[in-house]
């Protein structure tokens, strides 16, 4: 399933799109801002007059409404996103208070007095990337495994094994027959799609062990497997993965991965005084001296604040730009700098 672009509409400023994944709605949580006009087709209560004194309600029925959007609610845990507003358009209730949920599968159009090119270059990213294989992650030792998803806004933790060993006085012949891997691997299978690369990695040799269960059990799961050794597992474990840039042949085809290099190089700059600025002014006069190489900016900083003048400054003179996401360690690293940072050409 593809984000897809619908069309665009000079005469109303809008572009439609049809949403296909929960990560297609992180995208457009990022693009609608407050003030926008949001057109979708919705359900809503007709009102029925019964006398001249109340108001009786009718049923719910299927209308298209355009929404003057007020408040924004991204709900990662339902896939779905809220836009309360005021309606504009549409066969009734003018003025009135509605909702709107986007879930995948919603076409909608969103219309703006102005769109930043940040934000069409994000629709189009969104497009793009929808392309590219999620990761699935078991990190795992001998008494938990946690079952994680890389999605395009982040890491998402999906579940947690407890194997109930006995630590020392568990018999090592009874390894991968006590259900801790048949439970994991019944996991795997439902988060996993065709296509998805899968990571084992841990501490010790218990990744072997599920990989050698896996491959009896689920042979087309875990056939083409990757498994990396780290000093912790759980999400600890993940995060040390990916900073480290363990994996990177998995990791570089997906978007999080590109950030998470990109964030921890950056901090290698800063640690060492090397070629590396951090806030706003400091970038700024970076990109103005034309020495920029990499611009980094935190998606949250992108959807509130208007950029384009400092990111055509950088493309101008040959520097690349990438927004980082906020939901994954690395973004929260950045957030700590202040949201904006520069990996440098050259000192000025």
């Amino acid at each position: 399933m593809v984000m897809r672009i619908v069309g665009r509409d000079a005469s109303t400023n809008s572009i439609k799109v049809m949403p296909e994944t929960d990560e297609d709605l992180w995208h457009l949580y990022n693009v609608v801002e407050e003030g926008d006009v949001v057109t979708a087709s919705t359900a809503r209560r007709e009102e029925k007059a019964a006398d001249k004194l109340r108001a009786e309600r009718g049923e719910r029925k299927r209308m298209t409404l355009g929404v003057r959007v007020e408040k924004i609610e991204f709900t990662e845990d339902e896939f779905r996103l809220r836009l309360l507003g005021t309606i504009e358009s549409g066969p009734q209730d003018i003025g009135q208070y509605h909702t709107l949920i986007i879930e995948p599968g919603t076409a909608l159009a969103v219309s703006k007095e102005e769109w930043r090119r940040t934000q069409v270059e994000r629709l189009e990213r969104a497009v793009k990337d929808t392309n590219k294989p999620r990761i699935v992650f078991v990190s795992l030792d001998q008494d938990d495994a946690t079952v994680a998803v890389l999605r395009q806004y982040g890491l998402k933790e999906i579940a947690v094994i407890r194997s109930g060993r006995s630590g020392k006085m568990y018999d090592e012949k009874k390894r991968g027959s006590d259900g801790y891997h048949e439970e994991i691997i019944s996991k795997v299978q439902t988060v996993m799609e065709k296509g998805m690369p899968l990571v084992i990695l841990g501490p010790g040799f218990e990744k072997e062990s599920l990989v050698e269960s896996g491959r009896k059990i689920e042979p087309e799961l875990f056939s083409g497997c990757y498994t990396y050794h780290t000093g912790q597992c759980g999400m600890t474990g993940i995060n040390e993965l990916m900073k480290t840039g363990m994996g990177a042949n998995v990791l570089r085809e997906s978007t999080i991965g590109i950030e998470m290099e990109t964030v921890e190089r950056l901090m290698e700059e800063i640690s060492k005084d090397g070629l590396a600025t951090y806030g706003l002014k400091e970038v700024t006069e970076a990109a103005t001296a034309g020495a920029v190489e990499i611009l980094l900016i935190l998606d949250s900083l992108v959807r509130d604040n208007n950029y384009d003048a400092l990111i055509k400054e950088v493309e101008t003179q040959k520097g690349e730009v990438i927004v980082i996401s906020n939901q994954h360690d690395s973004g929260k690293r950045l957030s700590a700098l202040g949201g904006i940072a520069a990996i440098l050409r050259y000192a000025f």
